[in-house]
This record gives structure tokens, C-alpha cells and sequence, in this order.
């Protein structure tokens, strides 16, 4: 008797592989790596402070050798100073990661940067809402109360 082939689930990287692929060439990047080495490439204490937007490309003269572009960088407002003094650096990094001359400038974008937040743990939600609720009293409806106590847990933290 035949058996039904079972369907397994693909890959996440399989099935965003191209859409990313694809952002990531709208934006001048010949590959994902340099946006998700970039601690590896430039540096932690760099890194913390910027991070690479996209590389905006002249346009070629000639069927000659590509010249080389702009990289723009997210940076922090207060570090954008110390990050404009280390540009020679930053361009020298990036450019032995590429393997060529890839960049010759670097322009500057003061914004925040796009960071994961910390992510927090039930346990340390669940002792705010205990203490939050024991804080309390006088609410006689116990779901009233835990409901209001996780509600306060959440505005505190967040």
C-alpha cells in the first residue's frame, strides 16, 4: 500500500530567502552579510553606535570598472561626531570584508537605531502583578484585581 508523502515544513530562510534577498538589492547591498555582520566587520564599539542603511551606487561611465559608492549609516545622535572621526576605519573594514573597493565615502543619518527590545521574562512579569496586586486591598473581585495588577505590571515595564 502506498503512503502519503508527508508535507514538512520549509525553512524559514528557504521561504524568506528571496524576499530579503530582494530588499536588501533595493537598498545597494550585493548581499544580506554586511547588514547582519556588522558587529563582525566593524566592530562591537562601532557597531553599538551605527548601522548600515544602503549604498547608493554612481552611475558607470563606460563599460570600465565600477566605481565605488556611498555607504550611508544610521547613527546615534550624541556618537555621530566620534563615528565621523572613524570613517577612514569604517571604509578600510568594509571594504576587506567585500574583497574590493567597494566603498569611498560614508554619509552620516542622525536617527535612532533599529535595536531588538530586551526581551523580558514571564517570571519577572508575574512578581510585579503579585506585587502590584498585594498593593490592592481593597478590590474584593480577585480576577478584577489580578487583571488590574498585570495591566500595572505592563505600564511599568514598558
Amino acid at each position: 500500500m502506498d503512503k502519503p508523502s508527508r508535507a514538512f515544513a520549509k525553512p524559514l530562510r528557504d521561504l524568506l530567502g528571496k524576499v530579503v534577498g530582494e530588499t536588501f538589492t533595493r537598498q545597494g547591498f550585493g548581499s544580506a552579510e554586511l547588514v547582519t555582520r556588522w558587529p563582525a566587520i566593524v566592530g562591537e564599539e562601532i557597531a553599538a553606535h551605527c548601522e548600515p542603511v544602503k549604498i547608493q551606487w554612481p552611475r558607470a561611465e563606460g563599460a570600465g570598472e565600477r566605481p565605488p559608492g556611498t555607504l550611508v549609516l544610521r547613527v546615534e545622535g550624541p556618537a555621530a561626531i566620534e563615528i565621523q572621526h572613524l570613517v577612514n576605519v569604517i571604509c578600510e573594514r568594509v571594504n576587506r570584508f567585500l574583497g574590493w573597493r567597494a566603498v569611498a565615502r560614508i554619509a552620516l543619518r542622525q536617527a535612532p537605531l533599529r535595536r531588538a527590545l530586551p526581551p523580558t521574562t514571564p517570571a519577572a512579569g508575574a512578581v510585579a502583578a503579585a506585587r502590584i496586586a498585594a498593593g490592592l486591598p481593597e478590590i474584593a473581585d480577585e480576577e478584577l484585581k489580578q487583571a488590574l495588577a498585570r495591566l500595572g505590571a505592563a505600564v511599568k515595564r514598558g
